[in-house]
């Protein structure tokens, strides 16, 4: 039968004016009231699931593969969203868990995936994470592991840290801290020697999918002399370069520097909600202090940290990141009338979107509505503070889970100047009519934006520098040509 004679019979029908209809109250503050009713539905989430984040830790390390336990289609989804994010490889392997594993359990695909990713890529550790199927079923990973070293199947000596991560539940932010706490649990395991000390400093960046923040973090302890150890460094892994050559563990933290970070001088972490676990361990377990500071996106944050780093060592701020300092200030001065006064909506995770704002309010501009999709009344209460802290955070409103669909109905309802958030943000953007300010993770839409730091003075330069112009073109775009100005 030919394509022509074949007459598709709709579901439903709906006339152009039902559509209309339809368009225009989805636009209403009625639909919005219903919209924030719901409660068993989420559209469009500002998050990822939790192994996501514990692939970002596994991958962090010199020579580790990551391992899957779970299916091949949720290994695929990780892997696909780093490589669409830095537009490079996402090594990982799977036990590609099927129908049978379901009813059996995961143990043979485990013991078999085990073998033959070590035969094939000898790894220096293989970091375990899970996947819904493995947890609904209750897979004993402890006796599991424990099992295939019993039988030979990879060596005893090999680091196979696990971590619990089911996608029904928590986020990629709880993914990265079960990980990185399992990683440094295991390599530190023995490794306290009383009375030692290397001297280092601890950095933990946190779930961050900007190489470039890394490098400045790294930067600025070089410039005031301050050996680090960055706990997990993703840098290189996914930003190697392209010289002809794939190298399968390009970069990442040393083993042997992760396994002696428990002597450390002192340990900080630079995302308190992605990072509480893993520090609940470093506090019972680590030498030296510690601290949990927030992201330093924009100059007073970024001095906080500075001045932190100064007086844990004992070094003076060096004349190199007074200069920056300065640098940033001036471009602040110099750019500020485009952003004061200038309306956001900011989604994100719980640490970003406090760096963000505290940016934003330093620039005098309003985060008229924040959201988070996945966060505790603790963290709306650290929100709220932060925009209580500042005449242009008045009548500012915090909403935690909520997803974009929910941030749609107010970008409409009660618009604003511009959103800053992942590549999930453009349809509401695109629904407002406003400019999308891509900073966070996923930015699969764009290109080089996270090679470009956010964090540090650089950093504050950097968003200023983007969303200013972004606002500039617009003008140049939609003006009437007398208004059409040399100088703006």
């Amino acid at each position: 039968m030919s394509e022509a004679a074949v007459k598709l019979k709709k579901v439903t029908e709906h006339s152009p004016s039902e559509i209309e209809k339809v368009k225009e109250w989805i636009n209403s503050e009625d639909y919005k009231e219903k919209n924030f009713a719901r409660t068993a539905l989420v559209v469009n989430p500002a998050h990822a699931c939790q192994p996501l984040g514990a692939q970002m830790v596994a991958t962090s390390f010199e020579g580790s593969l990551p391992f899957v336990h779970g299916s091949q289609g949720c290994a695929s989804y990780f892997r696909s969203t780093f490589s669409r994010h830095y537009r490079e490889p996402a090594a990982a392997t799977c036990d590609a868990m099927t129908e049978d594993g379901a009813v059996f359990g995961g143990q043979n695909n485990l013991f078999e995936g085990l073998e033959n990713a070590y035969a094939l890529y000898k790894p220096k550790m293989m970091p375990v994470y899970t996947t819904c199927m493995p947890e609904v079923i209750g897979d004993d990973l402890t006796a599991f592991i424990k099992n295939a070293k019993q039988k030979e199947m990879v060596p005893e000596e090999l680091p196979i840290p696990y971590a619990n991560t089911p996608s029904f539940n928590g986020t990629h932010i709880h993914g990265y801290d079960a990980m990185l706490r399992s990683i440094l649990q295991d390599l530190t395991q023995d490794q306290k020697i009383e009375g030692k000390c290397t001297g280092k400093l601890n950095l933990i960046p946190g779930f961050d999918g900007n190489v470039g923040n890394l490098r400045e973090y790294k930067r600025i302890c070089e410039l005031m002399d301050i050996p680090y150890t960055m706990l997990a460094d993703s840098s290189d892994v996914f930003d190697s370069g392209c010289d002809g050559e794939y190298k399968l563990y390009a970069g990442g933290t040393k083993i042997e520097d992760a396994a002696e970070c428990i002597n450390g001088k002192a340990t900080i972490s630079l995302q308190k909600y992605s990072t509480a676990n893993t520090m609940k361990f470093i506090n019972a377990e680590f030498s030296g202090d510690k601290e949990v500071m927030p992201l330093p996106f924009g100059v007073k944050k970024t001095d906080e940290l500075i001045l932190k780093l100064s007086e844990l060592f004992d070094k003076p701020v060096p004349e190199a990141l007074k200069k920056e300092r300065a640098l940033a200030v001036d471009a602040m001065t110099d750019a500020h009338q485009y952003l004061h006064g200038r309306k956001f909506a900011v989604a994100g995770d719980p640490d970003y979107l406090l760096g963000i704002v505290s940016f934003l309010l330093e620039m005098g501009a309003i985060p008229h509505h924040v959201l988070c999709s996945r966060a505790t009344k603790k963290f709306k209460k650290e929100m709220d503070a932060l925009l209580e802290s500042s005449p242009f955070g008045e009548g500012c409103t915090c909403y935690i889970n909520k997803d974009l669909w929910h941030m749609r109905s107010l970008l409409v309802t009660d618009p604003v100047d511009g959103i800053i958030g992942d590549t999930h943000a453009k349809w509401a953007a695109r629904d407002a009519g406003i400019p999308l300010f891509r900073i966070g993770f996923p930015i699969i839409d764009r290109v080089n934006l996270h090679r470009s730091p956010v964090v540090g003075y650089q950093g504050a330069i950097n968003m200023l520098t983007m969303i200013a112009n972004k606002f500039l073109d617009i003008k140049d775009e939609t003006c009437e040509d007398q208004w059409f100005e040399m100088m703006r």
